[in-house]
């Protein structure tokens, strides 16, 4: 298979990867042990872009034993683990990432995938869809469906069905009550910490981190944040979030207000322009600026430059310093890049196992269903048949209803 990728010697480093991570998940593997033999994928292209990670390697691993085909670009270059891409073409996968590839290259590599002339896709922020959607329509008519797993994903997936834009079925996995609550919340919120203390070694207790956005992965952010000690500060824009936020015990203010006082600042609204230059200038000296949201849109990275009197770039690894022309500092983790992959190894592999899991679930119940084209939700026995899959892993028995509970839920009478 063609593939485009940084070193393929470095093929027996990446395998050694993919094999621990694949120690933390299991749900994948009984997956896969019954892909192996039932072959359900079997004849099917899969044209994919999603972070080249150990991670997504074990899910590659998977689909392959299941039948499919699969073409694997990266969802974001920062997060493109090369070792991994040599050991997935090793194994027969077309992957097209290199670590750090420019703009020009990442699409170029977008494009690659689609030459495969896929059955399947399968999404991370909704590029691959757009190009498909725009140089590359001829293919739709041969593309059944196909996933998309990011909360800016789906929400571009959403607004191009109710323009009439969207030519294919597309699930939206992300929208499943697993993957909000174990990849958005416990995720995200652990990964996102974690890039923040490896690329700056920041002493989060006692320290002011202001969060925003109060979703899924927000909420999970400020709870692990207040677990480290910190001072959460949140900002919103819709009054139901913030009112959640507070409930919980965070301090809710317009960000106009909470950047004259915070020494983090967070920002995974899937917004652009969350951070401006007329918060730069209201910042503490040192405080440090991270994106967790999918595109590098949120913090205004430009307006930060302009801002600066000088860059000084890298001084820690995957932090640039902005000198202000004060002389205060300001910090930009991951050049404004979704900061838990590109700073830090991004979420758990445990986390994953379960994410994986709905995605390649979802793949084997489109094989045998026609859709029309819209935004799908994942079938919730999809979803369950994961939950209590990863609980039996983990040695965690349930209740079961008795007959009499059961009548009971089902009827109206007492």
């Amino acid at each position: 298979m063609p593939f485009d990728i940084a070193d393929p010697s470095l093929a027996d480093e990446g395998r050694h990867r993919v094999d621990f991570a694949e120690r933390a998940m299991p749900v994948l593997g009984l997956l896969r042990a019954r892909y192996a033999g039932a072959r359900p994928l079997a004849g099917v292209r899969i044209a994919a872009c999603m972070h080249v990670t150990a991670e997504t390697a074990a899910l590659a691993r998977t689909l392959i034993a299941g039948g499919a085909e699969l073409h694997l670009a990266a969802s974001n270059p920062l997060s493109t683990q090369d070792d991994v891409a040599a050991a997935l073409v090793a194994e027969g996968v077309a992957v097209h990432a290199r670590h750090g590839v420019d703009r020009k290259g990442y699409l170029s590599h977008l494009e690659a995938v689609l030459d495969a002339e896929p059955t399947l896709v399968l999404d991370d922020g909704c590029d691959l869809i757009g190009v498909l959607h725009t140089t590359r329509r001829a293919l739709l008519p041969g593309v059944r469906a196909g996933c998309e797993e990011t909360t800016t994903g789906v929400l571009r997936l959403r607004q191009m069905a109710a323009d009439g834009a969207l030519g294919l079925p597309m699930v939206a996995v992300n929208d499943t009550g697993m993957q909000r609550l174990v990849a958005n919340r416990h995720g995200t919120g652990q990964s996102t910490l974690d890039a923040v203390m490896r690329a700056t070694g920041t002493l989060l207790a006692g320290a002011t981190v202001v969060v925003a956005g109060y979703g899924w992965c927000g909420s999970g952010i400020a709870a692990r944040a207040r677990g480290l000690g910190a001072h959460v500060v949140v900002t919103e824009v819709d009054p139901e979030r913030a009112l959640d936020a507070v409930l919980e015990g965070h301090r809710v203010l317009p960000m106009a207000q909470a950047a004259a006082i915070g020494d983090v600042f967070i920002t995974v609204t899937g917004n652009r322009d969350v951070l401006t230059a007329a918060h730069f200038a209201a910042m503490r000296d040192g405080a440090v600026l991270v994106n967790a949201g999918h595109f590098d849109v949120e913090v205004d990275v430009a307006g930060l430059e302009s801002t600066a009197t000088e860059v000084r770039r890298r001084v820690r690894p995957h932090v640039d310093e902005y000198v202000l022309e004060d002389g205060r500092r300001l910090l930009l983790v991951a050049e404004g890049r979704l900061a838990n992959l590109a700073a830090a190894e991004g979420h758990p592999a445990a986390v994953m196992d379960m994410s994986f899991a709905v995605q390649a679930l979802t793949l084997e119940w489109l094989v045998g269903t026609a859709l029309q084209p819209g935004v799908h939700d994942v079938p919730p026995e999809i979803d369950t048949e994961v939950a209590r899959t990863k609980l039996a892993t983990m040695g965690v028995g349930l209740d079961v209803l008795t007959g009499a509970q059961l009548r009971y839920l089902s009827s109206w009478q007492p």
